[in-house]
This record gives structure tokens, C-alpha cells and sequence, in this order.
């Protein structure tokens, strides 16, 4: 079994659409970034990453590279994805916490999981997504970011 972390944050701004877990979630701000700028997917493929041993995220998809200009982060999990498959290695739990203040996501979650599920191979209760608020404490408390971290776990096939 190998363990990996992802952390990933965005500012929030005006004229940007607000995408996690590749669902978009209605909000008057977006997620800045050179991709579609979901911090959720971004923590996961880190966390992936971590896990089979391959840097991070930044290291696969540049941000100074046009190919990933405002791309589906689905699209990166997925290569990331096929990344551990290339080393023979099978994702088995996901765990995720998004800190943002508003808007409220427990309605979103579900799908948000089931999104990823899909692109990871795993049962749907298999991609746990769990939403915060930092309490008005800080950048993300006040609105002006999101956060999101993850926590995944790879085994290797039996034979």
C-alpha cells in the first residue's frame, strides 16, 4: 500500500467560473488558473502523483503551456490516471476536504465523487468529499480563495 497528499488553492475572482470536482457550482466568482482551475481535481492528481512517485502536478502540465490553457482538469486526472496504470498500480481510497466560504457545497459533493469515480476506477463511496469553511479566518475565510486537500491511497495487484 503507498500513500499520497495533495493540496491545492485558487484565488477567487470575478469573470471566472467556479468548477470542483468538475461540476460547476453557481457562484458570483471563479477559480483563477491557467486551466480550469478546479483545486479539488488539482489534489487529487497530487495526491496520486505522491503516491506512485512522480512529482507533481505542476511538473506534468506546466502552467506556461498553451495545450493546458483553461483544460478540464478531468482531462489531467485522467492522465494521471493512466500513469499509475503505467506502473501497475491501482487507486484504492480517495479522501478529499474543500475549505471555501461560500457557496455552501453539500449539495454538489455527491456528484463532485461520482465524477472522479469514474475517471479513477473506484465505487463512488469509494471518493470521500467532505466541505469546510475556515470560520472567516484567513484568505479563504474571507472569501477570497479555495482550498482543497486530498489523501489517497495505491496498492499493487495481487497476483
Amino acid at each position: 500500500m503507498r500513500v499520497g497528499f495533495g493540496y491545492d488553492s485558487h484565488r477567487l475572482v470575478s469573470g471566472r467560473r467556479l468548477i470542483l470536482g468538475g461540476i460547476e457550482i453557481p457562484h458570483d466568482k471563479g477559480s483563477w488558473g491557467h486551466s480550469d482551475a478546479d483545486a479539488l481535481v488539482h489534489a487529487v492528481c497530487d495526491a496520486i502523483l505522491g503516491a506512485i512517485g512522480e512529482g507533481d502536478i505542476g511538473r506534468h502540465f506546466p502552467d506556461n503551456d498553451d495545450m493546458y490553457k483553461d483544460i478540464s482538469s478531468l482531462i489531467l486526472l485522467q492522465a494521471v490516471v493512466r500513469l499509475a496504470d503505467k506502473k501497475a498500480l491501482l487507486l484504492h481510497n480517495v479522501d478529499c476536504t474543500i475549505v471555501l466560504e461560500r457557496p455552501k457545497l453539500m449539495g454538489y459533493t455527491s456528484a463532485m465523487a461520482a465524477n472522479m469515480a469514474a475517471i479513477l476506477r473506484l465505487a463512488p463511496e469509494m471518493v470521500n468529499i467532505k466541505a469546510k469553511t475556515n470560520e472567516g479566518m484567513g484568505l479563504v475565510g474571507q472569501g477570497e480563495g479555495v482550498a482543497a486537500f486530498a489523501l489517497v491511497t495505491v496498492k499493487e495487484p495481487r497476483d
